[in-house]
């Protein structure tokens, strides 16, 4: 069983910058793919960025370049540094984590089996 907690989110103008942090209870963490995602109102829930056990990344295209994910395993945290930020980017942000999510599910929000709780990244113009 795995918790997740995001924190980081809040109000930021458009080109500036926030990170989020996913913190996760559990001594296997660093055996997860964890992928964070976003939905904005009246939206579908979309893959934003994933991050592999063993380091490797995918981002979706709307965020490759100014998106960034990292892991600290001994810490069990994942982070999402997020630049240049637009006001598209408006959104709740979740991670999320799954243990044996083969290669072809990691963009889809289907593959994980623990989410967080979400927290609010809004982007001013």
């Amino acid at each position: 069983q795995v918790q997740l907690v995001e924190s980081g989110g809040g109000l930021v103008q458009a080109g500036g910058s926030l990170r989020l942090s996913c913190a996760a209870s559990g001594r296997t963490f660093s055996s997860y793919t964890v992928g964070w995602f976003r939905q904005a109102p009246g939206k579908e829930r979309e893959f934003v960025a994933g991050i592999r056990y063993n380091g490797g990344t995918y981002y979706s295209d709307s965020v490759k370049g100014r998106f960034t994910s990292s892991r600290d395993n001994a810490e069990s945290t994942v982070v999402l540094q997020m630049n240049s930020l637009k006001p598209e980017d408006t959104a709740v942000y979740y991670c999320a984590a799954s243990r044996s999510i083969i290669l072809s599910m990691i963009r889809s929000a289907k593959g994980y089996n623990y989410w967080g709780q979400g927290t609010q990244v809004t982007v001013s113009s």
